[in-house]
């Protein structure tokens, strides 16, 4: 039994936030996309937030080991059965029942073990400004995919027409295949093909998507960038990526890419930048602008400010949640003349002289 705590290394207690940065943190790091990518370990990890995120699929998981997702085992059935009598010696036995009763039991079945069909996920890529990195964004996507038919709402069916048993399963929505092999027959039972395990099909089919509930088309989507996002994240949109015939669609994930900025790089809440001070300014003090995200600040230079020294400018930094900021680091790098004149070196050795 897999443990989503364990999978995105959080405790039991751990707040959304908490599984959030987790997931994104891991998701970073295991995207099939990256050098470090792993599809198997980025699956899991997608699968342990997916339900962890979720406060009713994770009371459940808390309760039984993993959300039911609608439902438990079928009335009158072994929760680990699926044998219909004991032992092999030639009994007939439903190996599909077996699979479908651990779906019950860990999350898979929905009671009538019919499973709900799900589109592809999609992935895209985004860049972002340094500035609109650290303040958020809108964009619009228009991807080209397999979207649900707007006219049958993704059944295949013609408006107002009457829907009717399928012949090809005789309305269960599966097909019960027989199979002999050393330990006896077995009875293996797949998905309809005909009517997508839902055992009805439709008189006319919609004219539009030809009965398939899904037309490829393009959609615009507008995507919400939240403020202090960092290169390698994931948008994770739920139920924006393909359609399927019948079922719901996958999900849109975006991975987020900053461009660097030529004055200012980032360190967690904080913003960070260089000043060069020139010697005498950095003895006497005085007054520098700065270039912000924010425009440009005035600084004050301290006398005798040393070189390596930070100042600091408050609220400048990157959004932390309603109106908080982090702040901007200024550090000081004292210009250090490669030639004097005549009466500049006159002037230092008078300083000279005079300990300084």
């Amino acid at each position: 039994m897999k443990n989503y705590y364990e999978i995105l290394g959080v405790q039991k207690t751990a707040s959304k936030d908490e599984i959030k940065k987790a997931f994104r943190k891991l998701a970073t790091k295991y995207h099939p996309d990256k050098k470090t990518g792993d599809e198997a370990k980025f699956k899991e990890i997608s699968e342990a937030y997916s339900t962890l995120s979720d406060d009713k699929k994770r009371a459940e998981y808390d309760t039984y080991g993993r959300s039911y997702a609608g439902g438990g085992p079928q009335q009158g059935q072994q929760q680990w059965g699926g044998f219909q009598q004991g032992g092999f010696g030639g009994v007939e036995f439903d190996i599909n029942d077996i699979f479908e009763n651990f779906g019950d039991f860990f999350g898979g079945g929905h009671g009538n073990g019919r499973r709900s069909a799900r589109g592809n996920d999609v992935s895209v890529d985004i860049e972002l400004t340094f500035k609109e990195a650290i303040f958020g964004a809108k964009r619009t996507l228009k991807l080209t995919k397999n979207n649900s038919c707007t006219t049958c709402k993704g059944s295949g069916a013609k408006q107002g027409t009457e829907m009717t048993t399928c012949t090809t399963c005789n309305g269960n929505g599966k097909i019960r295949e027989n199979r002999q092999s050393i330990l006896g027959q077995f009875a293996t039972v797949r998905e309809c093909s005909v009517c997508h395990g839902s055992g009805k099909i439709p008189k006319e089919t919609c004219p539009d998507c030809k009965g398939a509930g899904v037309r490829r088309s393009e959609e615009e989507i507008e995507i919400n960038i939240p403020a202090g996002i960092e290169p390698g994240e994931m948008i994770r949109m739920t139920g924006r990526g393909e359609g399927v015939k019948g079922g719901t669609s996958g999900d849109l994930y975006v991975k987020i890419h900053v461009q660097r900025h030529k004055n200012i790089h980032r360190t967690g809440s904080n913003l960070e930048s260089v000043l060069n001070v020139k010697l005498t300014d950095a003895l006497l003090g005085a007054v520098y602008g700065v270039e912000t995200l924010d425009g440009v600040v005035d600084i004050k230079i301290p006398e005798g400010v040393k070189h390596g020294e930070i100042l600091r400018i408050k609220n400048k930094g990157v959004p932390t949640g309603g109106s908080s900021r982090g702040d901007f680091h200024v550090k000081i790098i004292i210009d250090i003349p490669q030639r004097l004149s005549r009466s500049s070196r006159k002037l230092v050795e008078e300083l000279r002289k005079e300990g300084i």
